[in-house]
This record gives structure tokens, C-alpha cells and sequence, in this order.
């Protein structure tokens, strides 16, 4: 028989945050995965409320929330930190997973669950990049769940690597923007900073994909192995994000696209294949139509084809309509090779077209979607390193954007 707990809402302050405090909220607003990694936590728990917290010597202060039990805390609200159990956690720099607060023989008798109401709990230890310690990810419920698992452990501990990645990241570019504010005009910070940023990027990013890969292997529950799948297909696409900023820095500092051109047909058609494959893992359920017609071969650096192609691709999963298919295709003949992605969606403005292709520009697009704005800038590099061009069409029913360069002339 399931007994129903119920929940104690606690009695929290919206004190005057110090700028210090405001600054770490902050940048745990900043990390474009908060939100969705807390949901991830509740539907894999099944616990109804879960949270990013600052923890000090001071202060208990939330950073973030998904809650849906009507905990009652809002970003930005204060806890006497010692009634929180995350103030052990700060002191024994040990995570804690509670399935049962009645039947766990150390925390039946604490003060903190009896307090607030919950029986099932996890805190998990957020350190900085120096060691220091930041905060916790925890979540709560009024009733037991089973959490402490080795697969709701290596969750909590991937994610609290993630969340002390992009805290990093976010400090990085504020110590840097700091530092070269007065040395710098904004547009010279900006491009030295990206290639310092994507360099930097590569090994934390590796790091997740592995993490990724491991826990597909040992894991059998399906909701870890599916979420670890989600990590490992959007690390897919931070690795083309990363490559598209390196390219963009190299440019600015007069390297420009750099290309190794050779005659290629049947690997070409193997390789936009094979880019499809890889934006199909990123953007399950979206239909891709894809037809080639490569019969002559195409002089060009194969490689760079490929982040052209992806980088179309992933502009069409990105504003582009789900209900409609995106059409893919690749010809070779008459003495051009073309390249042509279409998808359904809303016209571009005519007034938008000539900016499309301006490194930093993106368009007016939905919460979620809106990227750094190199995409479409890159591939029009990559069809000049070619001798090509980029071209755009779009209506109220379709946008097409087509890449055209000339196959080389024969001896």
C-alpha cells in the first residue's frame, strides 16, 4: 500500500541579493541546458522537484527550479542554509541520496526532512572548475523513490560536470571581457576570445561524448541510455558549433577557409550520406529526402562539402517546419556541381536575405532556437573557397538555399 507524504513549504527569504550573488544566479541563468536538465532529473526520479542551489557558510540561495509539487521557492529565495542537508554536503564535499527518509537508519530522525516533508532526496556537490566548491543539484519529493542507483549517480554526477562546464565557461568570458575591455575595441575582443573559447572547448566536449558512450554500455535502464543518447548527439552538434567559430576566428585573423581540393564522386556521395545519418541522431522524426545525382566528379575539399552540408542541415531542422520534409539534392553535370537543402517554414523577409549570410546575424527566431549566428556565414565562405556561391529562395511555402561551383575545367 503507497502512502501519500505531503510536502512543507518552507519559509523563504527574497532578501537584496549582494552583486556577487545576482552575478552567480546569473550564470546558472546563462547555461542554455538548465532547464531541460532539470526536467530530465524529475522524469527520471520521478521526484517532483529539483533545483540548482548556491550554498555558502551564509546563505542557501536557488538558482534555478523545476518544481511540481508546489515546493514553493522561487529563483533567487533564501534557506537558513543550516536546516538544508546541502549544508553537509558543502562541509563532507559528499553527494547524498536518500530513497526513503523513514526506513534510512542515519536521516529518520533528521531535522531537515522532518522539517520541509520529503521522504526521498538527492544533494549532488557542484565544484568549479579550481575545486572550489560552488553549490548543490538536488531534488526532493514528498514521497520515497528509489534514486540511490548507480545509473541516478552517474546522472547527477554527468550533469553536475555539465552545470561546472558551462559556469566556466560563462566566468571565462566575463574574466576575459574584463580584461580586455580597455585594451580592445569590442569587435577585436570578440574574435580573440572565440578562438581561445573553441580551443578550449574541445577537450571538456570530448569528455561529455565519452561520458555519453559509457553510460550507453553499462546502463540498462532505457531512460538513462535515452537521455545519454540525447547528451551524445547534442555533443554532435557542439562539435560543429565549434568548428564553425574556429573557422570564423581563423578567418578574422587572415588565415581564411583553408581547403584540400581533389576529384571525388562516389566518397562524396558517401559523405553527405553519412552527414544525414549524423544530423538524423541530433533531430530524431525529422524526414529527410535526400537525392543525389553526382555522375561527374567533383574537384573539392570533401571535408569542407560535409560542414557545408551540415551546417545547411541543421538550419533547416532548426527553422524549419516539422511537418514538412526537408528536401536534400546534389547534381553534377553540365560543368557545375549544386547543392540544394529546401524546407517548409515562414518566408524569410526580403529585408533579412542580404544579412543571412553576415557572420553574428540570426533572425528573429522562437525561445530555444537561436544560435551564435556563424552557421550560414561559414558555409558561404567554405562555396568562395570553391569558387562558388551561396544562393537563397524563399516563399510562404518553401526556402531553398542552393550552393553552386563550377566542376574543374578538363585538360
Amino acid at each position: 500500500m503507497e502512502i501519500n507524504f505531503s510536502i512543507n513549504r518552507p519559509i523563504s527569504k527574497q532578501l537584496e541579493l549582494s552583486k556577487e550573488q545576482q552575478e552567480e544566479i546569473e550564470s546558472i541563468k546563462q547555461i542554455p541546458i538548465v532547464s531541460k536538465l532539470l526536467d530530465v532529473i524529475c522524469r527520471t526520479t520521478g521526484m517532483g522537484f529539483a533545483a540548482i542551489a548556491r550554498v555558502s557558510d551564509q546563505a542557501w540561495i536557488t538558482c534555478a527550479i523545476k518544481d511540481e509539487i508546489a515546493f514553493g521557492l522561487e529563483p533567487g529565495d533564501e534557506l537558513d542554509v543550516k536546516t538544508t542537508i546541502c549544508h553537509e554536503v558543502r562541509l563532507s564535499r559528499e553527494a547524498v541520496f536518500i530513497d526513503h527518509v523513514e526506513k534510512d537508519v542515519h536521516y529518520c530522525k533528521h531535522p531537515t526532512p522532518i522539517q520541509y516533508g520529503f521522504q526521498s532526496y538527492v544533494s549532488y556537490p557542484i565544484f568549479r572548475k579550481d575545486g572550489s566548491f560552488f553549490g548543490t543539484l538536488c531534488a526532493i519529493d514528498p514521497n520515497p523513490t528509489r534514486v540511490n542507483t548507480p545509473e541516478i549517480k552517474n546522472m547527477f554526477d554527468l550533469f553536475s560536470e555539465l552545470i561546472s562546464f558551462h559556469l566556466n565557461a560563462v566566468e571565462e568570458i566575463k574574466i576575459s571581457a574584463n580584461e580586455l575591455a580597455d585594451e580592445k575595441q569590442n569587435s577585436d575582443l570578440r574574435e580573440q576570445f572565440i578562438a581561445i573559447l573553441g580551443h578550449d572547448l574541445k577537450n571538456p566536449l570530448a569528455t561529455t561524448r565519452m561520458s555519453a558512450d559509457l553510460l550507453l554500455k553499462v546502463s540498462d535502464n532505457e531512460i538513462v541510455k535515452r537521455q545519454a543518447g540525447i547528451i551524445k548527439s547534442t555533443s554532435f552538434r557542439m562539435a560543429g558549433l565549434i568548428e564553425n567559430i574556429l573557422d570564423f576566428a581563423r578567418g578574422r585573423l587572415g588565415q581564411g577557409i583553408v581547403i584540400e581540393r581533389q576529384p571525388c564522386r562516389d566518397s562524396l556521395q558517401k559523405t553527405l550520406k553519412q552527414v544525414v545519418k549524423e544530423v538524423d541522431i541530433m533531430a530524431p522524426g525529422r524526414n529527410i529526402d535526400l537525392k543525389l545525382e553526382i555522375e561527374d566528379d567533383v574537384d573539392c575539399d570533401e571535408n569542407r562539402i560535409a560542414q557545408l552540408f551540415s551546417n545547411l542541415l541543421a538550419n533547416a531542422v532548426i527553422h524549419g517546419s516539422e511537418e514538412h520534409s526537408i528536401d536534400v539534392f546534389a547534381s553534377s553535370k553540365g560543368g557545375e556541381f549544386m547543392l540544394s537543402v529546401s524546407n517548409g517554414g515562414d518566408k524569410i523577409p526580403d529585408s533579412a536575405k542580404k544579412h543571412l549570410f553576415q557572420p553574428f546575424y540570426r533572425e528573429d527566431v522562437k525561445p530555444g532556437k537561436q544560435g551564435l549566428g556563424l552557421g550560414l556565414f561559414i558555409t558561404s565562405e567554405i562555396a568562395l573557397a570553391h569558387g562558388g556561391k551561396m544562393e537563397v529562395n524563399s516563399t510562404d511555402e518553401q526556402t531553398k538555399f542552393i550552393f553552386r561551383m563550377p566542376l574543374k575545367t578538363k585538360d
